[in-house]
């Protein structure tokens, strides 16, 4: 079954030339700033799908972010791996399988801290909305 790509055009294209250049493109997507590339089960329609999300390492570990820029409502992705947290992720070259899991509250705040370094418009995206923006840990399987 062929991964269907991010609908935004900006990520598609992004995603494209990640995978085109196994990484070499991409995977530093703004100077400091890097991605890995998500691939979660549609919930409903069984299908592979695949985004591009800035990361940060901790430990063995690669945490990123739910924020979809603030919106009311969690990213398809998001909702995605809570309903099977059975992932794929590339990372540059390294290809491998993974469990998605949210952070737990007593690690969240740190994780947030280490993520909004990278990133700091996360603090304005957690401004604009009514949501906990959730934090994912994703572990190699």
């Amino acid at each position: 079954m062929s991964v269907v790509d991010s609908p935004v055009d900006w990520v598609k294209q992004h995603i494209q030339r990640y995978v085109e250049t196994n990484g070499a493109e991409g995977h530093e997507w703004r100077p400091g700033v890097f991605t890995l590339l998500l691939t979660t089960t549609g919930r409903k329609s069984g299908r592979p799908r695949r985004t591009a999300l800035i990361y940060q390492r901790h430990g063995d570990a690669y945490v990123v972010v739910a924020s979809q820029g603030g919106a009311p409502d969690h990213p398809a992705w998001f909702k995605n791996l809570v309903e099977d947290d059975s992932v794929e992720v590339q990372v540059a070259e390294d290809e491998f399988r993974a469990r998605a899991r949210v952070a737990t509250p007593e690690e969240r705040p740190a994780l947030w801290a280490l993520m909004t370094e990278v990133w700091p418009a996360y603090d304005e995206y957690a401004a604009k909305t009514d949501r906990e923006i959730p934090v994912v840990v994703l572990e190699r399987a």
